[in-house]
């Protein structure tokens, strides 16, 4: 990641690295960075115009996803049935 040379309060519009800093912008949301990790997001983010995108759309991604996938009684059919075509397709 390459240090940002332009004035305060402007990001950058070009991604320097893309796939490392979408990386570490992950591990930070899977909480794999700890406090260290929250500091070079706050960093990233102020500066990157890409990777501020990237980072809020992958976490409400995460949150619709949170929310939308609960643990919901499944009929024990249902649960059967897929259970017999794992058990065929073996």
């Amino acid at each position: 990641m390459e240090i940002n040379n332009q004035a305060s309060g402007e990001r950058k519009l070009q991604c320097d690295d893309v796939n490392r800093c979408f990386q570490l912008l992950e591990s930070i949301l899977d909480g794999e960075m700890g406090e260290n990790g929250k500091e070079v997001l706050k960093e990233k983010l102020a500066k990157c115009q890409p990777c501020f995108e990237h980072f809020h759309l992958e976490q409400a991604i995460r949150d619709v996803l949170k929310n939308k996938c609960t643990k919901q009684p499944v009929p024990n059919e249902l649960a059967d049935s897929i259970r017999q075509m794992i058990k065929e397709s073996k």
